[in-house]
């Protein structure tokens, strides 16, 4: 079995935690920087520690409700970083965006691989074995082999008009809002979580700005599954992103997803 099949398994499971949580208690609590958590975070990422752990023996995993307890002071040739519950606020609001992502990612910070599922939408979007993106319709729980569509995925080029822009539902801050004044006409699709950088992927939309602090784990396997599909993700500045930087806490200053890397010259003009 593939590396990609045998995480997307673990993170299948997930997500198929997280929806049996959803049905009883969450235990909704607030951690030190004010954010959501819920007995869904750690029901999920308690199985994904265990999964990675099992299947990369002494690869150090960043998941965010570990960070917090116990911040790793090195990371080794290959390192996963992982949200276990991503658009936390979404679920506990009811909606249905907020997703699980793992990325894998080796010494310098390079990306190998990504995987995001949307437990609510039956959805996985990840990096394709053989090169690519693709997108999966498969029931939370179940296993790579009972997917029940397997497509896919390419980022779209930018269109000459019907520019789309992926905006967050509940993080659109002043700054993406000026980003977006840029680009006339562009038509908004608000939604939570990575999902949007999912879209950005499929050619649904062509650009997700986010120029507000992350975290290296909120935007890796989104970030590797763009790149697949053959769009990029860079730093505000336009400098490709990196990961693994434990110094800064693993904190990125924002980024933009573009479908079509030559998006920015474009509208840049002459």
């Amino acid at each position: 079995m593939d590396l990609i099949d045998e995480l997307t398994n673990i993170v299948s499971r997930a997500a198929a935690a997280i929806l049996a949580v959803r049905e009883g208690a969450l235990n909704v609590r607030a951690k030190q920087d004010r954010s959501p958590v819920t007995a869904a975070d750690e029901a999920s990422e308690a199985i994904i520690l265990e999964g990675v752990s099992r299947t990369l023996p002494g690869v150090t995993i960043v998941s965010e409700e570990a960070f917090g307890a116990a911040p790793p002071d090195r990371l080794g040739e290959s390192f996963a970083l992982v949200d276990p519950l991503d658009g936390t606020r979404e679920f506990v609001s009811g909606s249905d965006e907020f997703c699980v992502n793992l990325a894998l990612a080796a010494d310098g910070g390079r990306l190998r691989l990504g995987i995001i599922a949307a437990p609510a939408l039956g959805l996985i979007w990840r990096t394709a074995a053989a090169g690519g993106a693709e997108r999966l319709r498969l029931a939370p729980g179940a296993p790579v082999t009972a997917a029940t569509e397997r497509i896919a995925i390419r980022a779209r080029s930018l269109p000459a008009s019907g520019i789309v822009a992926a905006v967050s539902r509940s993080h659109l801050d002043p700054a993406t809002k000026a980003f977006l004044a840029k680009i006339p006409g562009a038509a908004t699709l608000a939604s939570g979580s990575a999902i949007k950088l999912c879209r950005v992927a499929e050619g649904a939309a062509d650009v997700y700005p986010r120029l507000a602090p992350v975290r290296e784990w909120d935007v890796a396997a989104g970030d590797a599954i763009v790149s697949a599909a053959g769009g990029i993700v860079t730093a505000p500045s336009g400098e490709v992103l990196s990961y693994g930087r434990i110094a800064a806490g693993f904190l990125v200053p924002g980024f933009v997803a573009w479908g079509d890397p030559e998006a920015p010259k474009r509208l840049a003009g002459p």
